[in-house]
């Protein structure tokens, strides 16, 4: 386990070490210096260094050197964000310093942050091409950004079109996996064209990425209905009779490509035009089920540590598209900015879902071949609209005010067959007659959401040293959903519904709030170099309807799908976020530290969880809860050739009132107070060093190594409904890079030392005992990391 003193100290120290300091002792002056990374984060342009609050920028120099091409990647370098990397199936949720009470494992994405692609909130893991830098802004955002935000907001900053330069960039990557049978690859290109020299450029990228994946589905039904899913583990025979194998099951193809215009006729005015578009298609998730599954039956003796148990392949396809338009035009007295989008995204999946058929203890189980898997598909497009002004006067006072306003519409259908049931009823139950699909369970939920707000904020110079900032937010949402749900199957095969029939009796829900938040910020300039800040700000997530269908009075006898009246909405939660900062430069500009406290208050916060009727995914409010800890990062040039950068997080966060129906809904084995909470680890710890020489006369040689590591972290709140500990753990990534004027080749391995460990969980240890005696369960399982990779990558430019 980590100490927090001892890691403080470690840092400090190693950064600020004799080498670093040898030259300012000898008085010798150096012009070598760290580069001063720009950002745009407090909507204005300036130097991480100056920017009174607390932001990440990790710049295209970084990414590369430490092979960070995905978000899950970005957060080990981030103090106070934790990213759980579940593979391209699940997602990777997003936690700011441990904001979240929902287990880990799929759906744990608590949606605490606003993802932005330049100036559009977005929600997508994209690929890290043709992107000058990632900007991550930890703490509530509200009054500085469009979308509202409960923790922070992370952006990904595109390299925009040049207006002077004809450029083609094309790259490519190839890498092996230690569990691969294949090897993986990444290739494309960036192609820049001034249409009209320094007045209209184009900027075009494309980038396909193909993972071979290194978990197996060695225990895939070979027809369902028929194959058995849990044979005779000790006979071979049946084994290779009933199943079938799939090597490295939970691969992806992702396929990225954006196409930017961008105008500037004159001084004061730009404008670019962008389209972005991604298609993933996924093959399964990183779930293994080694040491999961029921001690009593035979497979868990000889299910390995990259195996997983489903039944049925689970890939998903889903695509993103982006179309913007930026506006940015100098009024002299303030920068006008307009920003709008149209997004729209889709996915279709299928997944195993025999086990929550079988806990539902309906009779699946007695069908001795009974398996299960879901067919899902959701469709998503959001209009947004933000404008904003931004004062750029020399006078002591200085102001922001912006309007937004955000419409989301979603489309989704979910449709579970179970092949052989409904024949297996008649020929045992007495059912009149079954469905040709076998089609068990059909939902249609709809939603549409409008977000309107106004923002802003106003700073005043008190003098040369002091700046006071106040900012506010003032917002209102309508969320209205409708949904339903038939079991066509059961009504088939006892309620006489026709073999094709499907009832749908849509039920609409409405919810709608308004509300404000505020911020106060002070930054004081002790001297040119040393600037300390104390920031309070709040922020919040809207609240909704969960889309279900409201439950009848009494209850059916029958297998049903329903919400409780407490179970169809939820309300908003915020935080209220205490920050003191300080940034710092040092030994001209060789060395930067800067450090924050905080302590964040959260209300009513939102939790995901399953309905007492047909155990159906919602989400409702727990009580409050508190983080409060320490974010450390340092960069510095140890000689002119050694650089290192450094990041350090401590977060404690707990429950602070009790949570009884965290788990489920009689209140027995909920969330006490002083409970922590799940899904992050308490500390963090990122170290790189880049050592930069000159070989074979003209060409540069970088030699960089990166260590990232975290404490163990917690499964459930507080432990409970058989919570687990995961292990903590580090992970080392080393590459070696020869640059020339137009090329660059590099060679790296990732997780250099082969750590296996497990990430987050799936369910609980609880679904490892069969149900009435009769079949395995596989839905409890752990996501694992990504096993030693070792690549060769170049690129190459050309000047036309």
């Amino acid at each position: 386990m980590f100490k927090p003193s001892i890691l403080t100290l470690a840092v400090t120290a190693a950064l600020t070490s004799p080498l670093a300091i040898s030259d300012e002792q000898s008085g010798v002056v150096d012009e070598k210096s760290l580069e001063v990374i720009q950002i745009t984060a407090t909507r204005r342009s300036g130097s991480v260094q100056d920017a009174p609050l607390n932001v990440t920028a990790l710049d295209a120099d970084l990414m590369q050197a430490q092979n960070i091409s995905e978000l899950a990647d970005i957060a080990r370098w981030v103090p106070g964000l934790t990213i759980t990397d579940q593979g391209g199936r699940s997602g990777s949720p997003i936690i700011v310093r441990g904001l979240n009470t929902n287990s880990s494992g799929p759906g744990s994405d608590g949606g605490t942050v606003a993802t932005y692609i330049n100036e559009i909130p977005v929600a997508i893991d994209m690929r890290l091409t043709d992107v000058e830098q990632v900007e991550v802004l930890i703490g509530p955002q509200g009054t500085l950004y469009g979308a509202g935000t409960l923790g922070g907001a992370i952006r990904y900053m595109l390299k925009a079109p040049d207006l002077d330069l004809t450029t083609l960039d094309i790259h490519g990557d190839a890498f092996q996996g230690s569990q691969s049978d294949n090897l993986g690859s990444e290739a494309g290109f960036v192609f820049n064209l001034p249409l009209i020299e320094e007045t209209l450029a184009l900027r075009a990228s494309f980038n396909r990425f193909d993972d071979p994946g290194f978990v197996d589905y060695n225990y895939v039904v070979k027809q369902g209905g028929v194959s058995l899913p849990d044979p005779d583990w000790a006979d071979q025979n049946a084994i290779q009779q009933n199943l079938k194998q799939v090597a490295d099951a939970n691969g992806e193809t992702t396929t990225t490509g954006r196409v930017s215009v961008r105008w500037q006729p004159v001084d004061w005015f730009d404008g670019t035009l962008n389209y972005f578009y991604q298609k993933q298609a996924s093959e399964g998730r990183s779930i293994v089920h080694h040491n999961a599954l029921n001690p009593d039956n035979g497979l868990n003796n000889i299910i390995s540590e990259y195996e997983s148990a489903y039944r049925y392949e689970e890939p998903r396809d889903k695509e993103d598209s982006l179309l913007s338009l930026e506006l940015k035009a100098d009024l002299g007295f303030a920068e006008l900015v307009s920003a709008t989008g149209f997004s729209e995204f889709d996915a279709v999946g299928q997944r195993d879902q025999t086990d929550l058929l079988i806990r539902l203890d309906y009779g699946y189980e007695e069908f001795p071949a009974f398996s299960a898997f879901t067919r899902e598909e959701s469709h998503q497009e959001t209009f947004t609209q933000e404008l904003r002004l931004v004062s750029q006067n020399d006078s002591a006072l200085n102001w922001i005010a912006g309007v937004f306003y955000n419409k989301l519409e979603t489309d989704g259908s979910s449709k579970e067959f179970t092949p052989g049931f409904g024949e297996y009823a008649v020929e045992n139950w007495g059912a009149a007659q079954t469905r040709p699909d076998n089609l068990e369970y059909y939902s249609i939920d709809r939603s549409e959401v409008t977000e309107q707000a106004i923002f802003g904020e106003l700073g005043y110079q008190i003098n040369d040293d002091l700046t006071v900032t106040v900012g506010a937010r003032f917002y209102e949402y309508e969320v209205s959903a409708e949904s339903a749900v038939d079991f066509p199957l059961l009504n088939t095969l006892f309620y006489g519904a026709g073999p094709n029939d499907i009832t749908l009796n849509f039920e609409d829900t409405f919810a709608e709030d308004d509300g404000s938040l505020f911020k106060f910020n002070a930054n004081y300039q002790f001297n040119d170099t040393v600037m300390a800040y104390v920031t309070v700000s709040e922020g919040f997530r809207i609240g909704g309807s969960n889309g279900l269908a409201p439950c009848p009075d009494p209850l059916p006898d029958k297998q049903s799908g329903c919400g409780q009246p407490d179970e169809m909405l939820y309300t908003a939660d915020t935080t209220t976020n205490y920050e003191l900062g300080l940034k710092s430069t040092w030994m001209r500009n060789r060395l930067h530290f800067n450090a924050a406290v905080f302590n964040v208050d959260w209300e009513d916060a939102q939790i995901a969880g399953a309905t007492v009727v047909g155990q159906l995914p919602y989400t409702s409010n727990a009580g409050t809860a508190n983080s409060k800890g320490l974010e450390l990062s340092s960069r510095a040039m140890l000689t002119d050739s050694l650089t290192a950068y450094a990041t350090y997080a401590y977060t404690k966060v707990e429950l602070t009132s009790d949570a009884p129906f965290l788990f489920n809904s009689d209140g027995t084995d909920g969330g006490k107070k002083g409970d922590r909470l799940p899904g992050s680890p308490e500390q963090q710890f990122s170290l790189g060093v880049n050592y930069q020489t000159e070989v074979l006369n003209d060409k540069t040689l970088d030699i960089n190594y990166g260590l990232t590591a975290q404490s163990d972290s917690i499964s459930k709140v507080g432990l409970h409904a058989n919570g687990e500990t995961l292990p903590g753990y580090g992970l080392s990534n080393i590459s070696v890079k020869l640059t020339a004027d137009a090329w660059s080749a590099t060679v790296y391995v990732d997780n250099m030392f082969d750590k296996y460990t497990y990430t987050s969980v799936r369910r609980d240890v609880g679904d490892i005992t069969s149900t009435n005696g009769a079949q395995i369960q596989r839905n409890y399982g752990h996501y694992i990391n990504r096993p030693l990779t070792v690549g060769i990558k170049f690129n190459y430019q050309f000047e036309l």
